[in-house]
């Protein structure tokens, strides 16, 4: 198995952990989360340049991250999180339009189960799935933190930036 590498890093949300693999980032845990566990806190270029993704979400001028990804998941987890990555900055859609994406239609209680499971907060932007009442609904970083995300994607709509 590789060695996992960490670092923490403060946000608006407060501090996240960040861990990676050798070539892939493979989990992003928020303030409200359990620790990662096992790993060797070092500062690597992976997740020096994940961080500055980061912070340049935060500050309104990221709206695509284009960092390598590994989140470990059963195959429709997986297809969710690509569904989940589907969705445009500053956009929503509702538990049963990303079970429809992932291929299982009347799947929305287990899509909603693999959004809750997403190992990569933020950048597989599972903050941005709703209830089908428009409602904001579970969060594993807390409402609170999912109010804040995507309040700040709707004061960014602007042009597009990449880093």
């Amino acid at each position: 198995m590789e060695p996992l590498y960490l670092c923490k890093m403060p946000s608006p949300i407060g501090e996240l952990t960040l861990a990676a693999a050798e070539n892939a980032l493979t989990r992003i845990v928020l303030p409200a989360c359990p620790p990662p566990g096992e790993g060797v806190y070092m500062q690597t270029p992976l997740l020096q340049q994940a961080m500055e993704q980061l912070c340049a979400y935060f500050a309104g001028e990221l709206r695509e991250f284009s960092l390598p990804l590994a989140p470990e998941g059963t195959p429709f987890e997986q297809r969710v999180w690509q569904a989940l990555c589907a969705i445009p900055y500053g956009e929503t859609r509702t538990y049963g339009q990303i079970a429809a994406a992932a291929g299982s239609p009347r799947g929305f209680r287990a899509a909603g189960m693999a959004n809750h499971k997403n190992p990569l907060a933020i950048v597989i932007p599972c903050h941005r799935v709703i209830g089908s009442n428009g409602s904001l609904t579970g969060y594993a970083g807390g409402l609170e933190t999912k109010k804040f995300l995507l309040a700040l994607e709707q004061r960014g709509k602007g042009p597009s930036h990449e880093v």
